[in-house]
């Protein structure tokens, strides 16, 4: 008698020998969600995908801006969807974007027609308030995100209710709805594909977004400062790369170890008489110039004379006299060829 039969179970007679682990007895009193079944090694590994015309006839594509690289839908379909209590209310979301040249900050809410743009700033707009250089780097998001939040507040007239933090301190702050007034205006970080690491320029644009009267939900384990070993979150350096200190911290040392590598790295701070001593002082003047005036300037509408390439329609009594014109032409042609 085989074990299968001495266990109660009988094989299939036409069972290869190899699929006995089918039947493997197990000793008495043992559940079945914690029965082993092994399965032998020869019919174990991958199972090679046949592309035949039923794979073909019911392939399904991703969606484009996936295939493209460019969107994360498992964040976005968290990011877009509004409580079912909420009914026709908006869930706004703040976007930040960093590229090699700019930061593009946006307020923006998912339609089904696509993203309707609320409010936006770029940190090409940042010489116009006094900063000239270094439009990419952490101070600037702040400029970037402070700029957004106040155009927009500005925008509802909300900017005199909710001034946010004037003071830069680099600590937590957080806005609080002001009774009788309208509500603080809350949005959501939409960091698309960025790593959200500590320190991450993302996060300095919302922090200045923040300071500038908007309710993020946040913390301040990825600004920068935070210390994961300790857990401790040290304000003072994150208010040094607020102000840009980080930057001039490094523009003294080239000066003293590398003056080439200085005048490589910082011409445009040379050009631009922009010293480590007076950085701060610069970034508190853009500060203070976005909150007074945080309107963006319209371009004036450039009057476009259009060029017409083709013909104008003529009127009747337009082509009568061309084909008079054409009729006394040809018979004048005609006179001359008889004369000759």
């Amino acid at each position: 008698m085989t074990p299968d039969n001495r266990a109660g179970r009988r094989s299939h007679p036409l069972l290869p020998e190899s699929y006995s682990w089918l039947h493997t007895p197990q000793p008495l009193g043992t559940p079945p969600h914690s029965r082993v079944h092994r399965k032998p090694n020869n019919i174990r590994g991958f199972v090679k995908v046949v592309k035949n015309k039923a794979y073909f006839k019911r392939y399904q594509v991703k969606f484009r801006r996936r295939r493209e690289g460019k969107t994360d839908y498992y964040a976005r379909k968290r990011l877009v969807i509004q409580d079912k209590n909420k009914y026709n209310t908006p869930k706004y979301r703040m976007i930040v974007r960093v590229t090699n040249r700019d930061i593009i900050c946006q307020i923006a809410y998912a339609r089904i027609e696509g993203d309707m743009i609320v409010c936006a700033a770029y940190a090409h707009e940042l010489p116009k308030y006094g900063v000239k250089v270094g439009l990419t780097n952490y101070a600037a998001a702040y400029c970037t995100g402070l700029l957004m939040a106040r155009r927009l507040l500005n925008k509802f007239g909300l900017d005199k209710i909710y001034e946010g933090q004037v003071e830069v301190t680099g600590d937590e702050y957080n806005v609080e709805s002001v009774d009788g007034k309208p509500g603080a205006f809350t949005c959501y970080l939409d960091a698309g594909l960025a790593r959200t690491t500590t320190g991450n320029k993302v996060f300095g644009a919302l922090k200045g977004a923040v300071d500038g009267g908007l309710s993020i939900p946040h913390s301040t384990k990825r600004f920068p400062g935070y210390d994961s070993e300790s857990k401790e979150f040290n304000a003072e350096v994150h208010r040094k790369h607020i102000m840009g200190q980080n930057v001039a911290d490094y523009m003294r040392y080239l000066m003293e170890e590398d003056e080439d590598a200085y005048k490589k790295q910082f011409s445009q701070y040379i050009k631009n008489n922009i010293t480590p001593d007076g950085m701060e002082e610069m970034y508190k003047k853009a500060h203070a110039a976005i909150r007074d005036n945080p309107v963006h300037d319209k371009k004036p509408k450039r009057e476009v004379k259009t060029k017409r390439w083709n013909c104008p329609k003529m009127s009747l009594a337009q082509k009568k006299d061309r084909v008079a014109q054409k009729k006394a032409s040809f018979l004048r042609a005609q006179e001359r060829a008889a004369d000759s």
